[in-house]
């Protein structure tokens, strides 16, 4: 078939459609837009978002919490045939033993998961680092509140499985062990949630070259925080770890509240530690934390620079230039740090030139002292001979040539 195309003066159905007069018809029938997603079309894009990431973190918490609870829960069955309990509360003392498994199970579960997870919903599973994130802006309240609410319906669903599948009773309950007082338990909760919030924040929210590390050293604060809290009042550092299994089993204590108070607290707590540092502007304390020991290599390679009289007078130039700017503009701090970069990365692209060249230059005097060799020429020692280009220099060029500039 061949295709009729508008003559000259005409316009194609398209384009008159866009550009010509409007019809009643098109008023009645306007083209349908065209929806950025196939899936759930008639939802708006951020509410989507918000789905997804919410459906994410109930998955997330379900899978974190379901397997803590699990090892927990095996390991506080009897551990003898009197029936004495492993209990991690029991009044007879702790168990390193049982503290140390229970402990590896939150930190491990953690680690897995919140790295599984971190890319689709930020893989928090914890209403407490919802709220601090929240707090520094990381992420909007609306995100914070819903996925406040499958945190909890995760940690629900997640003891009633491991209580399905359990063959005797659900032993994860949290609870303070023999002589804690309720404030007690409040500051311990609140500092236990403040490290772990803090190592989120610092790791994960702030971004870095190692951010994708950052569920490691999540796990590992959560580990080191229940070898502390595990036994005094059950480790929750989490309202959903807490409330989940109390739901399951219907039974609340009296003092219940203290877990969501204290989590709560250290959560806002490490977030104002953070907004205190972040005001003072800590990354110029200790600079050069992220640049795999670029800064040094740098900094080295300048000083070579400058000994050989390269560059310095450029250098000089653009500083002077770039210092009077900001003076004019009152921004003489930033523009020197500007410079400072700026001289940074090019004594390095200078450093890496010369590298290349120095090899172009080796690869050249080894092939003409091999020419050499065949002809039946004397041969000069290695750097003495020849220039950075390759040609052969006079004795009295290699006379005047500086020992550093081998």
């Amino acid at each position: 078939m061949s295709r009729v195309t508008p003559q000259v003066g005409e316009s194609s159905q398209e384009e008159q459609s866009t550009t010509g007069p409007v019809e009643f018809g098109d008023l009645l029938h306007p083209p349908p837009e065209k929806p950025q997603h196939r899936v759930l079309p008639w939802l708006p894009n951020w509410l989507k978002n918000e789905v997804v990431a919410m459906i994410a973190e109930f998955v997330g918490t379900v899978l974190f919490l379901m397997f803590a609870f699990g090892g927990t829960n095996v390991a506080n069955v009897p551990v003898s045939s009197s029936g004495t309990s492993g209990s991690i509360n029991a009044s007879g003392g702790s168990n390193p033993a049982i503290l140390l498994y229970i402990s590896l199970c939150f930190g491990f579960s953690l680690t897995v998961n919140a790295w599984v997870f971190y890319r689709i919903s930020g893989g928090l599973f914890n209403p407490a680092v919802s709220f601090a994130l929240a707090l520094v802006g990381a992420i909007t309240w609306l995100r914070a509140v819903l996925l406040t609410i499958a945190q909890i319906l995760g940690g629900i669903t997640a003891a009633a499985i491991v209580d399905t599948l359990s063959p005797g009773a659900l032993n994860v309950t949290c609870s303070l062990t023999d002589g804690m007082s309720r404030t007690q338990g409040v500051f311990l909760e609140m500092f236990l949630t403040s490290e772990l919030v803090f190592t989120i924040i610092m790791l994960a929210a702030e971004k870095h070259r190692a951010t994708y590390l950052a569920p490691v050293g999540i796990g590992l604060s959560l580990f080191i925080a229940e070898l502390w809290g595990v036994y005094l009042t059950g480790g929750a550092l989490n309202p959903a770890r807490a409330f989940g299994p109390a739901v399951v089993i219907k039974s609340f204590h009296n003092y219940h509240w203290i877990y969501w108070v204290g989590p709560y607290l250290g959560g806002a707590l490490a977030a104002g530690f953070y907004a205190i540092n972040k005001y003072l502007k800590f990354e110029m304390v200790n600079p050069g934390q992220d640049d795999d020991g670029e800064a040094n290599a740098a900094e080295q390679m300048t000083k070579v620079l400058d000994e050989r009289g390269l560059g310095s007078s450029s250098r000089d130039d653009r500083g002077s230039t770039s210092r009077s700017r900001g003076e004019n503009n009152g921004h003489g701090r930033e523009q020197q740090e500007n410079y400072e970069m700026t001289t940074m990365q090019t004594s390095r692209s200078i450093g890496n030139r010369q590298i290349i060249q120095r090899s172009r230059s080796n690869n050249l005097q080894q092939q003409q002292q091999q020419d050499n060799s065949r002809n039946g020429e004397p041969q000069f020692g290695l750097g003495r001979a020849y220039d950075d280009s390759g040609r052969l220099r006079s004795a009295n060029e290699k006379s005047r040539r500086p020992e550093h500039m081998v």
